[in-house]
């Protein structure tokens, strides 16, 4: 460590690299802070106080708290939690129930960010080439995303109603016989699917089309000249530099997708027989309907841990084709 003490008071030596300390008789000691730096320090912690306060209580606190009761069996009403270790953890790992629902959230997430982003660069790329009245379209496809999700699933509940609903019609007009949908084991799935599918593609289209928006048309003019077909336009230039943009969206569609509930309770309640039912449904289930807070409990934390997972491998596989 290299210490000078040229110019510096009797006793004292400053640390060269640090200049956080000074040797002054024989120690270390840190310089006092001055009084604005103190006011600095102080608005610091009022601004940020409340926001760390509100995490953890509305954060940390209830995943922590979550933890712990799902090594007890509490019925939420009863002021006694029994102690039963690890029995809820090895009960659902047990549960057909539980895979058969772990198998529709995964296969609801795929599907729904695979078609939702597809679609979505479709629209805004066809949006971007400045259509006559594309300001009404883009108003129109975006409109899904600022309905309630209860008026969502009430319209589209009475869209797949297979006695009077729209769908019914269309496929008479057609000659052809529309599925049950929502009252059907094969069909109840897909059928939410479509309807996240459809609420969704507007926010997804916009951030795309903002994207698109930030490519300079100088790269297109020089591989139009390198005579680039419209293929190789979008493969080589237009989607590596939506990358980021496309990145962000999986990740948080495939978040949103895994913690879906409102739409699928309204539409079919996990019916029929658990077809559509999914994760964060049946963690509600267990701990509001049939009051199995422990069991629910330990629900949430693989809910948490899944999340957690899939989003870091997604991180990992981003260094592969993001390009910033």
């Amino acid at each position: 460590m290299d210490f000078t003490c040229r110019q510096q008071p009797k006793g004292v030596c400053a640390v060269r690299g640090d200049s956080q300390k000074v040797f002054r008789n024989g120690k270390f000691r840190r310089p006092k802070m001055s009084r604005r730096a103190r006011r600095d320090t102080l608005a610091f912690i009022g601004f940020t106080a409340p926001n760390f306060i509100l995490l953890g209580v509305f954060v940390f606190w209830p995943i922590v708290y979550s933890l712990f009761l799902s090594f007890f069996k509490w019925n939420m009403i009863a002021p006694k939690k029994t102690f039963i270790g690890i029995d809820n953890y090895v009960s659902l790992f047990n549960d057909p129930v539980f895979w058969q629902i772990t198998r529709n959230t995964l296969a609801l997430a795929v599907f729904t960010v695979m078609f939702k982003l597809g679609i979505a660069l479709a629209l805004s790329i066809q949006l971007n080439r400045n259509p006559k009245g594309g300001s009404l379209y883009r108003a129109i496809i975006f409109s899904p995303t600022f309905t309630t999700s209860v008026a969502v699933a009430m319209v589209w509940t009475w869209i797949f109603e297979p006695t009077y609903g729209l769908f019914r019609f269309l496929f008479r007009a057609l000659g052809m016989t529309s599925p049950d949908w929502i009252y059907n084991v094969h069909w109840a799935l897909p059928a939410v699917i479509i309807v996240l599918v459809w609420s969704g593609i507007g926010y997804d289209m916009v951030l795309f089309l903002a994207g698109l928006k930030n490519i300079s048309q100088d790269i297109y003019d020089a591989a139009l000249v390198d005579g680039v077909t419209p293929w190789q336009n979008f493969v080589h230039i237009t989607f590596p530099l939506l990358s980021p943009t496309t990145f962000f969206l999986t990740v948080t569609s495939f978040i949103g997708a895994l913690k879906a509930f409102d739409i699928i309770s309204i539409m079919t309640d996990g019916g029929p027989m658990n077809s559509s039912n999914v994760y964060v449904l049946y963690l509600y289930q267990n701990a509001f309907q049939w009051f199995k807070t422990g069991y629910a409990s330990a629900l949430a934390l693989i809910l948490f841990l899944l999340i957690m997972v899939v989003t870091l491998v997604q991180n990992r596989l981003s260094r592969r084709w993001v390009h910033y």
